[in-house]
């Protein structure tokens, strides 16, 4: 478990992925920052990085789905409080087969789930066409600005 504060943010990292290897203390500070650019001042952030098998136990729970999937991201804010919570489930297994498959690193695909999730909870949605490449464009921005690169867009140029 890694916790890492700064100010009033809060960011957790919880990895039980354990093939699964990244640095957290950058996926935090990647958090921190993205705090900072979307006007978040005061936040705890729960990561968790698990498999395929508890990322399709969290879905069937709460979402009531039985398939795999990237990331499950929740907004637990209460307005009252002020203080934003998210908890972001990622399946850091996905992301590793996911990024040898397209020819990129495996933290540089749970980068990407990462932001993905954080960018709900900050707002942005991916339902429709148009909103959805806005926000893959905005992965891809903040991604590069963290050293991952084109994340996103590189992967669809390679497929």
């Amino acid at each position: 478990m890694t916790s890492k504060s700064l100010k009033n943010i809060k960011v957790t990292i919880r990895d039980e992925a354990k093939a699964v290897k990244f640095n957290k203390a950058r996926l935090g500070r990647m958090i921190e920052s993205l705090c900072g650019r979307f006007k978040i001042k005061s936040a705890a952030i729960n990561i968790l990085i698990t498999d395929s098998d508890g990322i399709k136990k969290v879905n069937r729970e709460f979402l009531k789905s039985t398939k795999n999937t990237d990331v499950i991201s929740f907004d637990l804010t209460d307005k009252l409080e002020g203080r934003r919570v998210f908890d972001m489930i990622v399946n850091g297994e996905m992301a590793f087969t996911k990024a040898k498959k397209l020819g990129h690193s495996g933290e540089a695909e749970l980068a990407l789930y990462v932001v993905h999730g954080f960018l709900h909870n900050a707002g942005f949605d991916d339902l429709a066409a148009a909103k959805a490449k806005k926000m893959h464009l905005m992965e891809d921005l903040l991604l590069t600005e963290f050293g991952y690169g084109q994340v996103y867009a590189g992967a669809a140029k390679r497929a």
